[in-house]
C-alpha cells in the first residue's frame, strides 16, 4: 500500500521551506511530503492525488475552490495569519509560533499518528525501469514511449523521463516550464534531502502520465554520468512512490548503456529501409563487441506497421492504432 501524503501550501516561500525542512530533519512524519508555494499547483495536484494531511496558510486557502479541496483532503489545518477565524468548521493553528509547536498540534489531532513511533520512513523502491532507445531516428520512439506510459499509468504510478538533448516538449505540449530535469538533478546532487520538496512543482502530467520536463537550454546533460542518472532515478522513484520509470533515451546521454543494463525491458524501434537496417546491424555489433549481451537479451525490436493516423494530441495517446499496438506489447512483454 502506498504511503499517505502530507502537503504544505504557503505563498510565503521562506516559511514553507522552513516548516518542510523541520519535518524532514527533525520529526520524519510517516507521510510522503509535498511542498507548494503556489495555490494553483496544489489545486492541480489535488485533482489526481488524495491528501491525508494539509497544512495551508490562510492567504493560500482564499485562492482555492475550498469545497472541492475538502473532498480531496482527509484533515486540513489552516495557518492563521489574522486575528479572526474566517470559517468556524476548520482547524486553525497560529502561524506565528515555532515549527515545533505547529507540528505538535498536528500530531495531537491526526488520528493516523495515534500509534506512530517516530521511526524513519523507508525510502527503498522496487520501481521497474523500461528503456526506449534506437539508433534509427524519426521512428516514433517518443510517441511510443508516451503511449506506453499513459496506458500503464491507468493501473500504476508511472514517471516518464525524456533524456534527449532537444525534445521540443515546450512547443509540443504548448507549455512553459519553469524548471526541467537538470534542475531536478542539481537539487539531487547538492541538496538531496530537499528534492522531494521541489518535485511537486517540477512534475507535470500528460494524459495521466507524470513527467519531469526534459532539458530546455542546458548544455550540461552530457556531464551527468550513467551511475548518477541511475541513482537519481531510484531516488525519484522512492520519493514519488513510482512503480515504473520510462526512459526515453538517445546518444546525448552519458552512460547510455549503464541505464539500458538496469532496465527490466528495452524497446528498440526500427524500420525496414536499408539505412535503418545498417544502423541496427552496427548497434547490435557494438553491444556484442563490448560484452553487453544482457542488453540485447532484454531488448524487444519493434517494427511498426503503417499507421493510417497518429494522435495529434500528445495528452491522448491511449486512442488509435498505435495504442492498440502498444497494449499488445504490454500484455505480452511486461505483464506476461
Amino acid at each position: 500500500m502506498s504511503q499517505k501524503i502530507m502537503a504544505i501550501c504557503d505563498i510565503e516561500e521562506g516559511y514553507a521551506f522552513r516548516m518542510a525542512e523541520y519535518i524532514l530533519e527533525k520529526v520524519r512524519l510517516p507521510y510522503t511530503l509535498h511542498l507548494f508555494t503556489a495555490a494553483s499547483e496544489l489545486e492541480k495536484f489535488a485533482k489526481r492525488e488524495e491528501i491525508a494531511v494539509l497544512l495551508i496558510a490562510e492567504s493560500a486557502l482564499r485562492l482555492l475552490k475550498q469545497e472541492y479541496l475538502r473532498q480531496q483532503v482527509e484533515q486540513m489545518f489552516v495557518l492563521q495569519e489574522t486575528e479572526h477565524k474566517e470559517q468556524d468548521d476548520l482547524c486553525y493553528i497560529s502561524k506565528y509560533q515555532s515549527p515545533e509547536r505547529v507540528i505538535q498540534l498536528i500530531i495531537e489531532s491526526v488520528t493516523d499518528l495515534a500509534d506512530w513511533d517516530m521511526e524513519e520512513v523507508d525510502k527503498e523502491t522496487d520501481a521497474k525501469m523500461i528503456g526506449l532507445y534506437s539508433p534509427v531516428k524519426r521512428c516514433l520512439q517518443t510517441s511510443f514511449a508516451l503511449c506506453l506510459g499513459q496506458i500503464l499509468s491507468r493501473d500504476h504510478k508511472v514517471l516518464y523521463l525524456n533524456l534527449e538533448t532537444c525534445s521540443g516538449f515546450a512547443r509540443l505540449f504548448n507549455r512553459e516550464y519553469a524548471m526541467d530535469i537538470m534542475d531536478a538533478m542539481y537539487y539531487f546532487q547538492t541538496a538531496r534531502e530537499k528534492l522531494s520538496l521541489r518535485m511537486p512543482s517540477m512534475v507535470q502530467n500528460a494524459g495521466g502520465l507524470d513527467y519531469i520536463p526534459p532539458v530546455q537550454h542546458s548544455l550540461e546533460l552530457k556531464e551527468v554520468t550513467g551511475a548518477q542518472w541511475l541513482e537519481f532515478c531510484r531516488h525519484v522513484a522512492a520519493v514519488g512512490q513510482y512503480e515504473y520509470i520510462i526512459l526515453d533515451l538517445d546518444e546525448g546521454v552519458n552512460g547510455l548503456f549503464t541505464l539500458l543494463k538496469n532496465c527490466c525491458k528495452v524497446y528498440t524501434v526500427t524500420r525496414e529501409d536499408a539505412f535503418a537496417q545498417a544502423k541496427m546491424e552496427q548497434y547490435e555489433q557494438t553491444l556484442q563487441f563490448n560484452g553487453l549481451d544482457e542488453i540485447a537479451q532484454k531488448t524487444v525490436k519493434c517494427r511498426f506497421p503503417i499507421f493510417r493516423e497518429l494522435p495529434a494530441d500528445l495528452e491522448r495517446m491511449t486512442q488509435g492504432e498505435l495504442a492498440a499496438y502498444v497494449r499488445s506489447i504490454i500484455k505480452e512483454d511486461i505483464y506476461g
